[in-house]
């Protein structure tokens, strides 16, 4: 007894799927049609259609007058499409989504002035339509030597840009990427195998690991069946053919376990065939093909959950099998929870992801997917328990808006208004933007997925421990290192560690401080201490002044008579006021100016002018200083005057 194992994968292809339903559409709206070239790479096929109708032509010349000229899945060249136009030949697009977008590819890179790498057939229809966008250089090559003689005069660092046709060999692309990857610093590598051919590819390399023999079904020409035989050719003896009658009974003589596998051009009920037929020599295998069948081109709806296996990444997008015929495609912006690529852990090749269907394209065969979405329904139950809970999340800040901050919480876009942004209401919040913050979630509105967060409850709750571990040491003397936090015009709040002091800008410096933002900014750390401390209100008012250095203290060691050459700093009628060093300025009044009586110190002086003035008196409770400009002469002959 045998065991027969028949590949998940085996059979049509969605682009072929489609070009076949295109073709029988035709047929049903009785519109007259022809393919340019077999449709696909199956006799039996071709022939049935050719029955109901569908002609086969191999040159433009040969379109019948009103018919439509269907444009089988490998693609033509650019040049065939105008000349299409110009006749007047009706088209009908059946071009794989995957041969065209190697179409745009070649055509950017030409554009660009790169030579085109090619890997694939050069006689094959898919390749030659390739080479029919490009407009660079461009060369067909099919072994490590081929592509060895074709790059080998260029320069290390030439533009070049690497496409394969979609059935190309996958370790063979492999070996291509790797040389260029080590030869050249200049090169653009695209993945254009088609998901589901490199599905199938490693299918069949697993099948081949585990039989004694492989059976490959497929077209004679068939490119993507030619690659499965010389896949499992590698590892069990492997026979190729073309319809059941192909089978012999002596080639599974002593063979217990055989495996199928069939390429994209052929049909489910040749498949049935041949399993059919080799079940008859004998299995214990209980497989049911119609069930296999039906799971592989199962419906997939909108909205379903499914599992996919990440197959290939792109800049763009990530490409999955899951499950079906169907090509499954995740934009990068539905695989991240989050507008940073720091959100999301970036995904492998092999990775199981769980996925929705947000949008499925049958005609094309392929469906889009996303992980954000399905990802979000969960994110959004943990906030609702969050809001229960008090639980505090991280979120990443994406960007500020007008009236607050958007961010990102378990894959959910949380709103964060400007009074729950910052501690203080009114502060500046625009800067938290691109930053990671601990929020709390205050509400969620599941049916709109709207959700409402706050920093500053979070904020509060950690400033309240640091304020009750602050008034627990506090006293007055003490010296902290603090931070500006805003800045006012009659000082500055100090951020102590959870608490705010004050410093007056009278304590900011033993000169006289007009503007303070000329003196300190937001930022600034400084060295201050408490001055005096309320515990009931829990109002600190804070000191920055060294008595060391307190101009005052200095100048009471400087003895009567000292002369100083100083610049006036502001004149009234009564006299000038003289800045004799840094935060003290005397009186020079009028009656001390000159020998000469004046009336206003105006017209003798201005500010600005520097002058040479005499210390005749101090009073360091009340902060004057009297100061004279007259000879010291008439000074003692004043005084001896006063003194008769």
């Amino acid at each position: 007894m045998r065991q027969i194992t028949v590949a998940r994968t085996a059979g049509f292809c969605f682009g072929v799927e489609r070009a076949i339903s295109i073709c029988q559409q035709l047929i049903d709206s009785h519109q007259p049609a022809c393919t340019l070239g077999e449709i696909i790479h199956n006799p039996d096929v071709v022939r049935e259609l050719e029955q109901k109708g569908l002609r086969v032509v191999h040159s433009l010349d040969d379109v019948p007058p009103d018919t439509s000229l269907v444009i089988r899945s490998h693609g033509v060249p650019r040049a065939i499409t105008e000349d299409c136009l110009r006749r007047g030949i009706g088209i009908v697009d059946a071009t794989c989504i995957f041969v065209s977008k190697i179409h745009r590819i070649v055509e950017e890179c030409s554009a660009a002035n790169r030579t085109v790498l090619i890997a694939g057939d050069a006689l094959h229809p898919e390749v030659q339509g390739i080479l029919g966008y490009c407009t660079s250089q461009a060369f067909v090559v099919s072994s490590i030597g081929q592509l060895q003689d074709a790059v080998g005069p260029l320069p290390t660092d030439h533009p070049l840009a690497l496409v394969a046709q979609t059935t190309f060999h996958v370790h063979q692309y492999r070996e291509f990427i790797d040389l260029l990857n080590i030869c050249y610093t200049n090169v653009q590598i695209f993945d254009t195998i088609c998901s589901a051919t490199q599905s199938r590819q490693e299918e069949a390399e697993k099948l081949a690991k585990s039989c004694d023999i492989c059976v490959v079904i497929g077209g004679r020409n068939s490119s993507n069946t030619g690659k499965l035989y010389e896949v499992c050719s590698q590892f069990a003896k492997t026979y190729r053919i073309e319809s059941p009658g192909e089978l012999k009974s002596d080639m599974f003589e002593g063979a217990s376990s055989i495996g199928i596998t069939a390429g994209a051009s052929t049909p489910s009920a040749i498949i049935q065939e041949v399993y059919d037929k080799m079940s008859n020599i004998g299995t214990d295998d209980d497989f049911n093909f119609e069930e296999a069948l039906e799971s592989s081109v199962r419906l997939v709806h909108r909205g379903q959950r499914i599992e996919g296996i990440v197959t290939s990444i792109h800049p763009n997008e990530v490409v999955v099998d899951i499950g079906t015929k169907h090509t499954g495609f995740i934009p990068i912006e539905e695989l991240q929870g989050g507008s940073s690529q720091a959100n999301t852990e970036p995904v492998q090749v092999g990775d199981k992801l769980r996925l929705v269907v947000t949008s499925v394209h049958d005609q094309e065969g392929y469906v889009i997917l996303s992980k954000k979405r399905l990802d979000s329904e969960a994110g959004m139950g943990e906030l609702a328990k969050g809001v229960e809970e008090g639980t505090v999340f991280d979120a990443y800040i994406t960007e500020a808006v007008n009236k607050g901050l958007i961010a990102m919480v378990k894959g959910i876009r949380v709103f964060i208004p400007a009074s729950q942004a910052t501690v203080r209401r009114g502060e500046p919040y625009e800067q938290l933007a691109k930053t990671r913050q601990k929020i709390r979630i205050l509400e969620v509105n599941p049916e709109r997925r709207r959700a409402i967060g706050s920093i500053r409850a979070v904020a509060e709750e950690e400033r309240k421990k640091l304020r009750d571990a602050f008034w627990s040491t506090a006293e007055v003397g003490k010296r902290y290192s603090g931070t500006i936090k805003s800045i006012t015009s009659y000082g500055a709040f100090i951020d102590l560690g959870g608490i705010d002091g004050m410093l007056h800008k009278s304590e900011m410096s033993w000169d006289r401080v007009n503007r303070l933002d000329d003196l300190i900014h937001v930022g600034d750390v400084l060295d201050v201490y408490i001055k005096e401390l309320n515990m009931e209100t829990q109002k600190i008012s804070l000191g920055y002044r060294d008595e060391a250095d307190n101009p005052w203290t200095k100048l009471g060691s400087i003895p009567l008579g000292t002369l100083f050459e100083a610049p006036v700093v502001s004149v009234t009628s009564f006299g000038a006021f003289v800045r004799i060093m840094p935060g003290i300025d005397g009186l020079v009044h009028t009656s001390e100016i000159s020998s000469t009586p004046v009336r206003d110190a105006s017209e003798v002086i201005k500010v600005g002018d520097t002058v040479m003035v005499r210390l005749i008196g101090i009073d360091a409770d009340r902060h004057r200083v009297s100061l004279s400009m007259r000879p010291q002469s008439e000074n003692d002959l004043s005084d001896e005057e006063s003194e008769d």
